[in-house]
């Protein structure tokens, strides 16, 4: 699967990260059914925006947006939200990009007009399915440069840019002149790379339909001859108090700014989390409270199954709860992702427990076999277990680092991550199903 990921001109806002955690649950929801899963979440560190920014304050590409990189990871890490196994960035995938475009030009998909490569909509006759557009009044040969238009204006799009007012750090070398790659191209690029000419899913919120998925689809297939993508998933947008998010309204929070007011990031993943995928949600400070209190009810039932000591067989009702919550937790993520049925399901299996809790009819072993199915879902959602059975931000982002060393093969910075988890109180145990972990005694 491939997530179009953040363009790092500042740091993401909960707008961004809801389409990111709800892919995160996507993930985590096909491993649950079993599916093997290779993600590819991209980093769009070159575009126009990125190139004013950064040449306002002096920094090169690399210096402007590392420290919005470094963001990215701290919140993706509150959030709760796996690390992909590949995280490519546009500016170290350049001579991907130029093959793909050198493709299309070589099967006369585009043209050059001021020295700019563009491609040319009319020989894609499948352009706009996707977006259900209907281009019969696009007018041939008309262009634009901007990375982000309307239907109403579509036309063909850049490739590559010829940019001579634009800094030389801003600038490649290709055998169609210096320039640098639209936006475009370069996810089509990155995604073929690690997943292949066809994959399975490309995510990405509403706004990505057009131009970005539906010029990704024609520019991809006409490269290659085959098709690009066999299923699209798309987040819908989410509101602020039932408002649109915009600067000039004042309602753009990033996570930080949010735990600034005393919320906890696992009640915001919990918020939004809360609505199905399709929907917009809408994003309140009543909500967001509300979304805390029902995490610690459910956090509460796990620490108090803990501190169950009776012995004894796993009652008869204990099983039936279980299994039958289980069941209906499969039918809600099995009914087109319904996050609200399957978060119903979780309060429902705490309330049952908590009434066999306060008859005094659970033993330790009922207790255990209700959190093993609490832990169960909770690896679908990410956020169901308290703050002690889970990894701090930074622990969080250390375990990240060694999967990433591992797949590097470098095992001396592998090493080093687990030390200093080891240190932390973490213990990691690598097995055939994964690395998994457990605090010292």
């Amino acid at each position: 699967m491939y997530v179009c990921g953040l363009t790092v001109y500042s740091r993401g806002h909960i707008g961004n990260f809801r389409t990111l955690v709800i892919a995160d649950l996507l993930r985590r929801t096909l491993r649950y059914k079993g599916y093997r899963v290779r993600e590819v979440m991209n980093i769009t560190d070159v575009d126009d925006r990125i190139i004013r920014m950064a040449a306002e304050t002096g920094q090169d590409l690399a210096a402007f947006s590392a420290e919005h990189v470094r963001s990215f990871e701290e919140d993706r890490a509150a959030l709760g939200m796996e690390r992909p196994e590949e995280v490519p960035r546009a500016t170290e995938h350049i001579p991907e990009m130029i093959d793909v475009i050198q493709r299309l030009i070589d099967r006369g998909h585009t043209y050059t007009a001021n020295g700019s490569v563009y491609f040319r909509i009319a020989s894609f006759p499948e352009y706009g399915r996707l977006s259900r557009l209907d281009v019969s009044g696009i007018k041939a040969g008309a262009r634009v440069d901007t990375d982000k238009y309307d239907k109403e204006n579509a036309r063909d799009f850049v490739l590559w840019k010829a940019k001579e007012d634009e800094p030389e750090w801003a600038q490649w070398d290709a055998p169609f002149g210096r320039g640098r790659p639209g936006w475009h191209i370069e996810c089509s690029a990155m995604s073929m790379k690690y997943l292949g000419e066809t994959f399975d899913l490309h995510c990405g919120g509403v706004d990505l339909i057009f131009p970005h998925h539906e010029n990704e689809i024609a520019q991809s297939t006409c490269a290659t001859g085959k098709p690009f993508v066999r299923h699209w998933f798309h987040t819908a947008h989410l509101l602020i108090e039932n408002e649109t998010m915009s600067k000039s309204k004042g309602n753009v929070f990033t996570v930080p700014e949010i735990v600034e007011r005393g919320h906890r990031p696992e009640a915001v993943r919990y918020l939004l989390l809360s609505a199905q995928y399709r929907k917009q949600l809408n994003f309140t400070w009543e909500g967001l409270h509300q979304a805390a209190a029902a995490l610690e009810r459910v956090h509460g039932f796990v620490r108090r199954l803990g501190e169950v000591e009776g012995e004894g067989p796993i009652p008869a009702q204990v099983e039936e709860a279980a299994s039958g919550a289980r069941k209906a937790f499969d039918r809600a993520l099995d009914d087109d992702l319904n996050t609200p049925e399957a978060l119903a399901v979780v309060h429902g299996l705490v309330g049952a427990g908590n009434s066999l809790l306060s008859e005094g009819r659970l033993s330790r072993a009922g207790a255990a076999r209700l959190r093993s199915e609490l832990e169960t879902m909770d690896g679908v959602f990410g956020v169901l277990l308290p703050g002690e059975d889970r990894l701090t931000a930074e622990e969080q982002a250390l375990l990240d680092a060694r999967q990433e060393a591992r797949r590097r093969r470098d095992f001396g910075a592998a090493d080093e991550a687990r030390a200093r988890l080891d240190a932390l109180g973490v213990v990691l145990e690598d097995t055939p199903k994964g690395t998994r972990w457990r605090r010292k005694p």
